[in-house]
């Protein structure tokens, strides 16, 4: 198959799984075109069967913003047409299924019809879909995609709930790729973090405030207090800079690293003896995936798909969104018992095994085909004789 992909190029969750997404498609021998306004972070190298399609805009007196979804649109069109792709698959509702939708429509009118794939990865439906600026649009793209998935049962239920969304939508979970993310030896890389066999917690976001960080820093004190440790923050974000102050008004600057961003997350994780993940909304949970797939157990919330990922009491443990002392004490109980941690982090394992890309895969490969087979059958009343 030619599959066109329009994602974020971001160090984001969504831009992440589109961008890895391609990438194992590729391997199967798919023709992945990249389409967006900046090289994925994660398309680092010449691939085989991988382009890239950058996006311009350009400014004008007559704008205040440059019209990037219509960059898009117009670029989707082009990229469609010449290079004869099948299906489009646009992660994230707003603006990119909008957009498509757009780009469908111009292409319609030139006789070729693509199908349209929408991924849900989250925030498009928990945030970004409940401003009311946007809601329409969102329900309306969702709608008119020729097929939807999202990233666990619990926005499936959220989308179906808020919306009121008459589609189906397949739930194909995001996934973890074991030739990147697997333990190594990083033994002298944890001498350098933690030179007194202090116990490392790590956590990895974009630091908003639904993130809680200050829920990280606040378990770490506590832990801190009973096992020797050190806590990773990587990423950054808009509440950097008042997490660094929550550090210091708590002196425990010498025993936290503020990371930035980072792309060898495997390397970090790979030390790491514990994940800590409060968040308050979260779709799907994939940096405590990755940190189980490197056998680190998680601490989390039970918020969104996490305890569709984060097993309780086996993988970790789950508590309830702002329950500090909870997670505090969850954490102390795995930490302080060798054997303990050693169990759980066997357990991250086989679960994190469940969501390897090779298992996801060919659930995409499936859902694509089902897609281009019910466009064929329904061809589009507007053209007679359409090119499919």
């Amino acid at each position: 198959m030619k599959i066109g992909i329009v994602c974020y190029p971001t160090f984001g969750g969504s831009g992440v799984v589109a961008t890895e997404l391609g990438l194992g498609l590729a391997q199967k021998g798919h023709e992945i075109h990249f389409i967006t306004y900046k090289r994925p972070v994660r398309l680092s190298a010449f691939h085989e069967n991988i382009y890239f399609h950058d996006v311009m805009t350009r400014d004008y007196p007559l704008f205040e913003y440059a019209p990037y979804e219509t960059s898009l649109a117009s670029k989707l069109v082009d990229v469609v047409k010449f290079e004869k792709l099948d299906l489009l698959h646009v992660h994230y509702a707003i603006p990119h299924a909008a957009v498509a939708y757009m780009a469908k429509k111009i292409l319609i009118s030139q006789g070729k019809y693509v199908p349209v794939v929408t991924t849900l990865h989250g925030t498009d439906i928990s945030l970004v879909g409940k401003d009311r600026s946007f809601a329409s649009v969102v329900k309306f793209s969702i709608e008119k995609s020729d097929g939807v998935t999202a990233v666990s049962e619990s926005l499936k239920q959220q989308t179906y709930e808020h919306f009121g969304i008459e589609n189906d939508i397949k739930v194909i979970y995001n996934f973890i790729d074991f030739e990147r993310f697997t333990k190594t030896n990083k033994d002298h890389f944890k001498k350098a973090i933690a030179p007194n066999g202090e116990r490392i917690l790590t956590h990895i976001s974009n630091f908003r405030k639904l993130k809680r960080v200050d829920d990280v820093i606040h378990v770490f004190h506590k832990v801190n207090k009973e096992i020797p440790s050190k806590l990773l923050l990587i990423g950054d974000g808009p509440e950097r800079q008042n997490m660094e102050d929550l550090c210091r008004n708590l002196g425990l600057c010498e025993d936290i690293r503020f990371l930035g961003k980072q792309d060898a997350v495997e390397e970090l994780l790979a030390v790491s003896d514990l994940f800590v993940m409060p968040s308050e909304s979260e779709s799907f949970g994939l940096a405590a995936l990755e940190a189980m797939a490197c056998q680190v157990p998680v601490i989390s919330s039970n918020a969104g798909g996490l305890p569709e990922v984060n097993e309780h009491g086996v993988t970790g443990f789950l508590s309830e969104v702002g329950d500090v002392t909870g997670m505090a004490n969850n954490a102390i109980a795995i930490l302080q018992n060798e054997k303990v941690l050693a169990e759980f982090r066997e357990n991250a394992l086989a679960q994190a095994k469940r969501f390897d890309i090779q298992n996801i895969l060919p659930q995409y490969e499936n859902y694509y085909e089902e897609v281009l087979a019910h466009a064929k059958a329904t061809k589009p009343a507007e053209v007679p004789g359409v090119d499919l």
